[in-house]
């Protein structure tokens, strides 16, 4: 058994020899210690501002628009991100620990009385708001493979 106390590191991950890769650790610093110093400090709590970053950096491409809103205060627990789609409809987006839905069909706009089904991701979102979504994604999956396609021959 591994413990954290101790200074070798687990022999299952380190000096672990795949096909093509080495993994060579060294003695004084863990994988596994420096990932549970991580954990002690950021919790399970995800902080929804930085989630709703990467989010609009992750679909921007697909988009016309997308930012998160300078006027509707984002905290740790929610964050409305904004988005024009390629048909030119805009929306406004709740982002919480539930996932993502449409709260407004304008920029900055929270409507109380609007209640829109909750999506995992932002995908499964835009997929379904978005044609020009879809089109866009599938063509940079396209390219993606056709350039992993080049690079393997």
């Amino acid at each position: 058994t591994y413990r954290k106390d101790t200074q070798k590191t687990p022999p299952s991950i380190c000096n672990w020899k795949p096909k093509h890769m080495e993994v060579d650790c060294p003695p004084e610093e863990s994988i596994s210690s420096a990932f549970e110093e991580d954990s002690i400090e950021l919790g399970d709590v995800k902080d929804m501002r930085l989630e709703a970053d990467a989010i609009v950096n992750d679909v921007l491409f697909a988009v016309t628009e997308m930012h998160i809103s300078q006027s509707l205060t984002s905290t740790s627990d929610v964050a409305y991100i904004n988005v024009e789609t390629r048909e030119g409809n805009r929306y406004c987006l709740e982002l919480t620990e539930a996932g993502l839905r449409v709260v407004g069909y304008a920029f900055d706009e929270v409507n109380e009385e609007l209640n829109t089904q909750y999506h995992e991701t932002v995908y499964s979102l835009l997929d379904t708001l978005s044609p020009g979504y879809r089109e866009a994604f599938g063509n940079a999956l396209l390219q993606r493979l056709e350039k992993l396609k080049q690079n393997g021959q």
